[in-house]
């Protein structure tokens, strides 16, 4: 299943369950009074209020942080792990003109976005040649659908999200995203990142044997400190040792849901 149909069927469930927590609402009876502060019931005992835009995406934002939470929960038992491996897409169709030969990865090029600052070719560029990084992937967002993690946007909607890179080192794996300077602290990046280390905690949490004896973590890079570290011949590792993002409470993953 794509992305697309993936985002479509989750909407059409969310829809669903909003609509059977507001049976009864214009009877002041529904499911949905009791699972919100009493400000919030007595907003939605006016029900019709329900067909103004803005009250609409406040309950599709709501819901939406409320799918991501549930996902958040603490779970007891035995952990069924599902190993998915890159090499299982044998190979990445790639421009020669917009892609970098590497020795470091399972695929013989590796492809850099064309349009933006150069960040991600001299990514490769560096993990390539430097020796703290004994391998390395660009994630493609088509071929490696199943490196995708969920989070729930700024505007409430559920997504997908790929991170750019993923680095080996000798003591660690990394979740990389590289990004301009100006784009840190754009709220979807900071929900992305989030999202992403979450997932990286979860993985960390499993025996040893189930991720190779290494820790993984989520390192987010602005193109200032990746220049100023590369210009001072740093170690790579190093600087993704720096930038990884530490612990978050797993109930703060993706923001308080708030009524």
């Amino acid at each position: 299943m794509t992305a697309p149909d993936d985002q479509l069927a989750l909407a059409k469930a969310l829809t669903r369950r909003a609509e059977q927590l507001c049976v009864g609402l214009e009877h002041g009876i529904a499911d949905i009074l009791d699972r919100v502060t009493p400000i919030t019931a007595e907003l939605l005992r006016w029900w019709r209020l329900l067909l103004l835009q803005p009250v609409v995406d406040h309950i599709i934002k709501v819901f939406g942080l409320a799918l991501v939470q549930a996902k958040d929960r603490a779970i007891h038992g035995e952990t069924e792990l599902l190993h998915r491996r890159l090499s299982e897409v044998s190979k990445l169709m790639v421009r020669e003109s917009a892609s970098l030969e590497v020795t470091k990865c399972i695929y013989e090029r590796l492809p850099y976005p064309t349009r933006s600052c150069g960040l991600e070719r001299a990514f490769i560029e560096w993990a390539q040649e430097d020796g703290s990084i004994e391998a390395f992937c660009k994630i493609s967002e088509n071929p490696h659908d199943f490196a995708r993690l969920r989070y729930v946007k700024d505007d409430g909607m559920p997504a997908f999200y790929i991170p750019d890179f993923f680095a080996r080192t000798a003591d660690a794996v990394y979740l990389v995203e590289t990004k301009a300077q100006q784009q840190l602290g754009h709220p979807n990046v900071q929900r992305k990142l989030k999202a992403a280390a979450t997932w990286c905690e979860r993985v960390s949490a499993l025996a040893p044997a189930m991720r190779s004896g290494r820790s993984w973590h989520y390192a987010l890079v602005g193109e200032s400190l990746f220049w100023d570290w590369k210009q001072k011949n740093a170690r790579l590792a190093e600087l993704l040792a720096f930038s990884r993002v530490r612990s978050l409470p797993t109930q703060q993953a993706q923001g308080k849901l708030v009524f």
